[in-house]
């Protein structure tokens, strides 16, 4: 490592091409990596899936608390008293977060992920408390945007790394354990307009804000690196991490497949983001209750059951995918198929037990298919290329969740927020019969 420091020692950083200041900085974080990399553990794996359990945790809850607390801070910035501003507050992140999510995606190929975690974690939870110091829209506006580009850091980053951990056996149980940190956030999320309520909107962003930057300090200390050596492509996989940037998004790129899954992925995002950001509004409207309730009751019923879903996915996925190659492929069709009635339910039903069971099945459905994307995603694309195939599944995704954000935010204002719910089921029925048709793994895990 001492030769690559001499560099920055002999060479000014203002005469230094960047493209070299580049490829040094990799070497290094690479000589850092083999040098202090501990041996693994049979118990560490999960243990590495507990610690992102609660980066996942806060992950959405940060970012999801905004939708359940516009009734208390309407009163304050006035702006958010229009469903189509607060639609616009609402994309402005996530048009941020899926342009970020490629780029996060090859920096996570290449550089450390523990580093890429902790920092991203630190700077949204920092974003988080200043939201409590916010009196502006336009203040809002520029924090959801900065929120937007650190958020967008972890998630190629956190599962590249459980996978790495986890082989295919365990893959889909702790990618979907990890999802289930994802759900507890939304669901807390959904306590956002009790507790401001209760105390203010304000001490609700900075208390948040504060676990998160306290929580990075003990990610620190216990997160560890690890990198799959085995081959793909022909590489090892030190020697596929240094192929030029252009060279594997080409053989990505190329890849059918890929683009077959990022068309699978991308359409139940529709529905994945219209619950994450209106089914709060959508349960108020429907039940005639206000948000302090209908927040809750809306965000823990899709919590709790997409908890079970996948676990259920994710069990059910590891088993079958021993015997058939596809298993897990058929796992994630069955829980596709039943978020479809569940929709058409959430958009027309008016009693209690008719919309909050419509939210259990598509939340037990959407999690069966939740927990095995990045485990299809093993069957398709080589190791040293996942963080980069995620994150453009993850920007894909998220632009349709701005699109949908954005229309809802629309729908709501014309009073037809319920029938555009419903309509949802006929996309994710074509996303089901593409994957069906055309998703054809040939190996259980293509590094292998």
């Amino acid at each position: 490592m001492a030769k690559y420091l001499r560099v920055f020692v002999h060479q000014p950083a203002g005469y230094l091409p960047f493209s070299t200041f580049l490829n040094h900085l990799i070497k290094m974080n690479t000589a850092v990596q083999e040098h202090t990399g501990p041996a693994v553990g049979k118990r560490y794996p999960w243990v590495v899936v507990g610690l992102l359990w609660v980066v996942a945790l806060l992950n959405y809850l940060d970012r999801q608390m905004l939708s359940t607390m516009k009734p208390a801070m309407q009163g304050d910035i006035t702006e958010l008293q229009s469903a189509t501003n607060f639609g616009y507050l609402m994309a402005i992140f996530l048009w941020i977060y899926g342009l970020m999510s490629p780029v996060s995606g090859l920096i996570a190929d290449r550089l450390s992920r523990k580093w890429l975690i902790v920092g991203s974690l630190f700077v949204w939870s920092g974003v988080t408390f200043l939201m409590g110091y916010a009196t502006t829209f336009q203040q809002l506006c520029w924090l959801r945007a900065i929120m937007g580009v650190s958020e967008a850091l972890y998630i190629p980053a956190g599962l590249s790394l459980i996978a790495d951990y986890h082989p295919s056996r365990t893959r889909s149980l702790a990618v979907g354990i990890h999802m289930t940190g994802l759900y507890m956030g939304q669901a807390l999320g959904g306590f956002g307009a009790t507790l401001a309520d209760s105390y203010s909107w304000h001490t609700t962003f900075r208390t948040f804000g504060l676990v998160g930057i306290v929580y990075a300090g003990v990610l620190m200390l216990t997160l560890r690196e690890i990198r799959t050596q085995t081959p793909a492509n022909g590489l090892s996989g030190e020697a596929a991490r240094k192929m030029p940037t252009w060279k594997a998004l080409r053989l990505l790129l190329t890849n059918a497949s890929f683009w077959v899954l990022l068309v699978y992925f991308a359409i139940p995002s529709l529905p994945g983001w219209a619950t994450k950001n209106w089914l709060p509004t959508l349960f108020a409207s429907s039940l005639n209750i206000d948000m302090a309730q209908a927040g809750p009751l809306s965000t823990i019923t899709i919590a709790f059951s997409s908890f079970l879903g996948v676990i259920v996915g994710g069990l059910l996925s590891d088993r079958w995918a021993q015997t058939n190659l596809r298993g897990r492929i058929y796992t994630s069709a069955i829980g596709l198929g039943l978020t479809i009635p569940s929709l058409l339910l959430l958009g027309f039903g008016q009693s209690l037990g008719h919309v909050v069971g419509a939210a259990f099945c598509f939340g037990f459905g959407f999690g069966m298919f939740d927990a095995n994307n990045m485990p299809i995603l093993c069957q398709l694309v080589p190791a040293h290329s996942r963080a980069t195939a995620y994150g453009l599944m993850n920007m894909t995704g998220v632009f349709a969740g701005a699109f949908i954000t954005n229309w809802l935010g629309k729908s709501t204002d014309a009073g037809s927020l319920g029938r555009d719910f419903a309509l949802l089921s006929g996309v994710v029925l074509v996303a089901l019969l593409i994957q069906l048709y055309a998703l054809r793994p040939k190996a259980v895990d293509l590094a292998d």
